[in-house]
This record gives C-alpha cells, sequence and structure tokens, in this order.
C-alpha cells in the first residue's frame, strides 16, 4: 500500500485546509511549482446522458411513502462515514440499509434530507461530496482524493444516475444546525449529522422513523424480488463451487470454504451479505460460526450458511448440511431427514394470511414429535412444545425476514413483524435445526457434535409461496446426488 499521506483527517470536507503529511512521509512537502504543475493538464472527464439506475423509480416511490407518512417534517437519512480498522486503514464502506433504500447510493457521507414542502408533501435532496478539488491539491494529497481511493461522480452525475437534486454535502451539518421546524432523523451512522441535530430531535420520534423505515421494507417490490433472486442464484453457484474443491478444504482448513463462497460473492455481487459460517463437524453446533479455522474431515458434516449480497444490496440466506465424502451415516441421516421433514411442514405454512408464527410453529412441532419419538424427551409433544423443551436441540427461531439486512425489518413493532400476519412480497428464510453439542450427556453418543440446519429463502406469493433457493436440493438423497455430479 502507498504510504504518503495522513488519511485522518476527511479532507474533502475542509477544501481549504492545507494537506497533513504522513509523519513519516518520504517526502518532505510540495513545492509551489509541483502544485502549480498538478493543477493543470487534466482533461475534462464529466460524463454527460447518464441513464437512471435501475431502481430510481422505485426509490422514488418510498421517498413519497416517507413523505406522506411524516408530512411537514424535515427528515435526515445519512449513509454513514469510514470507520477505522487499525491506525489508518479503514473497512470497506458499507452504506446504512436506510438511506440505499431511499435512494440507491452507496456513498460515504451521503445524506438524504426531505424538507417540508407545501402542506403535505418534501422536496427531497441528496447531499454529497463532489469530485475532489484539482485546486487546492485534494485530488492527489488527500487520504480521500480521487488519485488514492477513485473517483466519485460529480453532483450533476448524481442527479442523472439517482433522479434526486443534488447538493455539496461539506456545508450541511451547518444548515441543519440553523434550520427550523421539527426533524426526524436516522441515528447511528453519522455523529457529525447528529451533533448538528442534537437540540432539534428527539429520541423517541427518531425511533418512530427507525422502525417506519424497517416496516416498510417488509413487502417488496419487483425490483427487490428480482435482486433477492440473483442474490440466491449466485450463492447457488457459490456452494457448488464449495462442493467441487472439498478435498482442497479437507488438506486446510475450513478457511478454504469461505474463501471459495467469497470469491463466488466478490465476482457475481458486491460481498458476502453476512460472515460465512463454515462448521465442520461440531462446530456445525455453534450457531453462528465464522472463525471457521477448524478442520474438515472426511465423515463429519459441514454446515455451510452463506449467502451473496447483490450490488444494490440485497442479501441471500441459506443453509444446506452436507457430507463432506458425499454420503450420509446412518445417524446423520437420520437426524438430517428430521431436519427436512421439520422444513417441509414450515414451508408449507407460508402462504398469505398466515401468521408469522405459524411456520415456525408447525417446524417446531416436527422437532418436538421427532425428539419424543427417539426417546430424547418425554411426551405428549403438547407438553414438550407448551414448556419449550425441544430448545436445548432445536435453540433458535425458524426463521426471519430478509432483504436489504439478512435480519431484515428488525426494527419493526412486535405486533407488525412476529405478531403479524403474512402477505405477497414478504421474504423469509425457513430454517430449522437439531444441534446436539459434543459434551451433551443427555444424548446417545452417536448423536453427539452432530448439528444439521436447512435454510431456504421463502417468497410469499399470491396463492402460496415460491422457494427462491429451490435450485439447491433439499432431500437427503438429493444431496448426496448432486455432490457426486459436481464431484465428477
Amino acid at each position: 500500500m502507498a504510504d504518503e499521506l495522513t488519511p485522518e483527517t476527511p479532507e474533502e470536507e475542509q477544501p481549504q485546509k492545507k494537506h497533513k503529511q504522513r509523519k513519516n512521509a518520504l517526502y518532505p512537502g510540495v513545492s509551489d511549482e509541483l502544485a502549480e504543475n498538478m493543477r493543470t493538464g487534466w482533461a475534462d472527464t464529466e460524463l454527460h446522458g447518464l441513464e437512471p439506475i435501475a431502481q430510481a423509480a422505485h426509490t422514488a416511490a418510498r421517498r413519497a411513502a416517507l413523505s406522506a407518512r411524516f408530512p411537514g417534517e424535515r427528515l435526515v437519512v445519512p449513509a454513514g462515514r469510514l470507520k477505522i480498522r487499525s491506525n489508518d486503514t479503514e473497512y470497506p464502506f458499507r452504506a446504512s440499509t436506510e438511506y440505499a433504500y431511499l435512494t440507491g447510493d452507496q456513498t460515504e457521507n451521503g445524506v438524504l434530507v426531505l424538507e417540508p414542502s407545501g402542506e403535505t408533501g418534501h422536496t427531497a435532496t441528496v447531499y454529497l461530496l463532489p469530485r475532489s478539488d484539482r485546486e487546492n491539491g485534494e485530488f492527489w494529497l488527500s487520504g480521500q482524493g480521487e488519485l488514492w481511493v477513485g473517483r466519485r461522480h460529480s453532483l450533476a452525475e448524481a442527479e442523472q444516475l439517482l433522479g434526486i437534486p443534488a447538493k455539496d454535502v461539506r456545508k450541511l451539518a451547518e444548515e441543519l444546525a440553523e434550520a427550523e421546524g421539527p426533524v426526524r432523523g436516522v441515528r447511528g451512522h453519522d455523529s457529525v449529522i447528529e451533533a448538528a441535530l442534537t437540540d432539534k430531535v428527539t429520541k423517541e420520534r427518531d425511533e418512530e422513523l427507525r422502525v417506519y423505515l424497517s416496516e416498510v421494507r417488509a413487502v417488496k417490490d419487483e425490483f427487490e424480488i428480482g435482486e433477492l433472486q440473483k442474490a440466491v442464484d449466485s450463492t447457488v453457484r457459490g456452494f457448488e463451487d464449495v462442493v467441487k474443491v472439498l478435498d482442497k478444504a479437507e488438506a486446510t482448513s475450513e478457511r478454504y470454504i469461505e474463501g471459495t463462497f467469497f470469491l463466488r460473492a466478490r465476482v457475481e455481487g458486491n460481498d458476502i451479505g453476512y460472515g460465512s459460517i463454515c462448521a465442520a463437524g461440531p462446530h456445525a453446533c455453534t450457531l453462528h460460526w465464522v472463525r471457521n479455522d477448524g478442520d474438515v474431515r472426511s465423515g463429519d458434516l459441514l454446515l455451510l450458511d452463506a449467502g451473496v449480497e447483490t450490488h444494490s444490496l440485497y442479501t441471500a440466506d441459506v443453509t444446506r448440511t452436507l457430507p463432506i465424502n458425499g454420503t450420509y451415516t446412518d445417524i446423520q441421516r437420520k437426524i438430517y431427514d428430521a431436519v427436512y421433514a421439520s422444513q417441509e411442514a414450515g414451508i408449507a405454512a407460508v402462504k398469505p394470511g398466515a401468521k408469522f408464527r405459524d411456520f415456525h410453529d408447525a417446524s417446531q412441532h416436527v422437532l418436538a414429535e421427532k425428539l419424543v419419538e427417539w426417546g430424547l424427551l418425554e411426551g405428549p409433544v403438547e407438553r414438550v412444545l407448551e414448556l419449550g423443551l425441544q430448545r436445548r436441540w432445536t435453540l433458535h427461531g425458524t426463521g426471519h425476514m430478509l432483504g436489504m439486512d439478512v435480519h431484515d425489518c428488525a426494527a419493526a413493532r412486535t405486533e407488525a413483524y412476529v405478531d403479524g400476519t403474512l402477505e405477497p412480497g414478504m421474504c423469509l428464510t425457513v430454517e430449522p435445526g437439531l444441534y446436539f453439542q459434543a459434551d451433551d450427556l443427555t444424548v446417545p453418543e452417536e448423536y453427539r457434535g452432530i448439528g444439521v440446519r436447512i435454510e431456504d429463502d421463502i417468497l410469499v406469493t399470491e396463492d402460496g409461496n415460491r422457494n427462491l433457493s429451490a435450485g439447491l436440493p433439499r432431500t437427503s438423497a438429493d444431496v448426496e446426488a448432486w455432490m457426486a455430479r459436481l464431484k465428477g
């Protein structure tokens, strides 16, 4: 990595400030002659006639709905800022879900402001960093200048792409601090914007805005459904990639599986939607095993829970539990088939008009029946479910909303989410599991260290549901046949 500048000060926000050099920079400074040379001789690279981004019409409709929900109030939704990973390196930037949902933009420091207009409407403006300044040298002297991190769109280009008037964000905090009238803001992403609004907002009012923006994402529009299917299709290919290299994973570790899936996510999408769970052997009993540093052994199971995130930030969330050598043992198959039966019951319960909890209840009922049948719990099944005794081995809920966040709509009111009713356009996961910990002395030894989860992404349709991840096999026999084909 090149080593000359000190990027801790966001120079692009202070264009008149002298650019600070790194403490141990090799060059002592910039001569007047070099500064003058760098100002001139650059071609005009402004882009013209840009087509709007694919979701521009949908983001406009979302902003209109937001405007109608909070008439007469200024609404402020920031994208967020770069976060330091270590010293002078940053984490890859990921715009806040609320901001990306309403604008389609994904650049750091962006802020969407809906200014009250008339009795009920709003005027939307997206505030962005303009292109790097060539006059003051920011474009090559700042750690965030375009010769260091790449070209930003100009404000005029952003307007064409997003379909929203764009302004320079560098004075927005000052303008917001002086603004009057009721304001609501999305918190937790931009401390500078929050500081400017500190005496104008309340926690309760801001929470109302956050809850609304969470709940409104529950029903996906046509663009979102297409993006979710795209994410799932890439994820299916990522799972196929993993099966083809299981021999290499056996020679190394779970990290080979993680890296293999990550390659597919980065080539076909923006990233992984969450930390991939590449859990081999007893690690499959740890629900969010993301260390991925364990051994991959023939005869064990691999629980792979992973999802590709599209360039528009919609993520898949799929799990398969695979026999590493291609064939389930008798006890592995017994447990796997029980989880499959549970998932089948859960998926069948996903339909418009059903309660959100119905698919969870249906799945858990099957698992409780199996645990009683195997003699691990004393029946009747209704008693087991009433007391939640099956949870020693099922542990988690059977699914969640899915979208731009892997656990989408998380800030929604309970009555609108887990106590709510399914509608066409909602997308959720159905993911029952059984996990027998390696040190669990209440189960026979042959069960210990086996963890199985099967997870699919299910779209609620007008007449039932559609399994977006049906491209991956689910029955134990189909999984074995699929793996055999891929391994040749």
